[in-house]
């Protein structure tokens, strides 16, 4: 399946800006399921004077760039092409009781299970509290296989909490999210990170896009023409498998990943320093079609 993605993010200034220095994280990662065929980065009214790429400590792809002429606004316009294959999801009864899972990460020594066991730790928008610990453990009764857990606490959560963006910011703490009951993608992705590092498991943050448009099976999915974030597992054996519990789906042909990490914190989309500008007003648009 092939997509081009064109995310648009606008600032606009009360007063003029003379110097901003940024990182974006916008360009879509290369991974098991999914190749990036191209992509372009337009910075306006003003181009850079400085750019560079690298990749961070996960892997993701990282543009700095500097911008010295004064302007009143800024638009970074990001234009991606990507092709998709279907994952190849194990089937739940196929994966070890979930309680030998922790056990596995914390004895294994291959280079799989040393990359995952960082991931079953706190960050900082998450922390594995016993309250989410409490709310885990229904999906998760002793011998149960791990991915049949997962998924039983991805469709709970989809079931127990309303999408209302309205609800919550960037700041807003998971036990605000846990009394409210409502909140966003990035508020469902953080909340199932955390049970399942409470209960042992390694899980980490996935930001990306969905498609809009006609899925290729079952209805429309919540959270598209915008940044979406969902869960990636690891699965002893089998790799890391990716759960959206904004939608209760695995991720598959309409998940588009652009990064990951630890939590929104390690994968937000732009971050940069701007001297002067006054109060300024951001606008984001993500318009994805599925090419033939």
């Amino acid at each position: 399946m092939k997509y081009r993605v064109v995310h648009t993010t606008r600032y606009d200034y009360s007063e003029p800006v003379p110097i901003c220095y940024n990182v974006a994280r916008l360009t879509p990662r290369a991974c098991a399921y999914q190749g990036v065929l191209s992509t372009r980065i337009d910075v306006e009214p003003v181009k850079p004077v400085h750019g560079r790429m690298r990749r961070d400590y996960f892997g993701n792809e990282l543009t700095y760039f500097t911008i010295q002429d004064p302007h009143r606004w800024l638009t970074i316009t990001v234009d991606s092409e990507v092709v998709l294959s279907p994952p190849s999801h194990p089937g739940s009864a196929e994966t070890a009781a979930w309680e030998e899972v922790p056990e596995v990460l914390r004895s294994g020594y291959d280079e799989d299970t040393l990359s995952a066991y960082q991931f079953v730790f706190d960050s900082r928008f998450v922390k594995a509290t016993s309250e989410l610990a409490d709310y885990a453990k229904v999906s998760f009764p002793k011998g149960r296989p791990a991915l049949d857990a997962v998924l039983d606490l991805t469709e709970r959560i989809h079931r127990d909490f309303k999408y209302d963006p309205t609800a919550t910011t960037i700041a807003t703490p998971l036990e605000e999210v846990m009394q409210q009951r409502r909140g966003v993608c990035q508020d469902f992705a953080h909340l199932e990170i955390g049970c399942l590092r409470a209960m042992g498991l390694a899980a980490r943050y996935v930001s990306g896009y969905i498609f809009g448009g006609e899925r290729v099976e079952g209805a429309p999915l919540t959270g598209a023409w915008a940044s979406h974030a969902w869960v990636s597992v690891y699965v002893p054996g089998h790799g890391w498998v990716d759960t959206d519990p904004t939608n209760n789906t695995l991720a598959g042909l309409d998940h588009i990943t652009l990064a990951w990490g630890r939590d929104y914190e390690d994968v937000s989309p732009i971050r940069g320093v701007v001297l002067g500008g006054g109060q300024h007003s951001l606008s984001v648009s993500v318009d994805i079609t599925r090419q033939t």
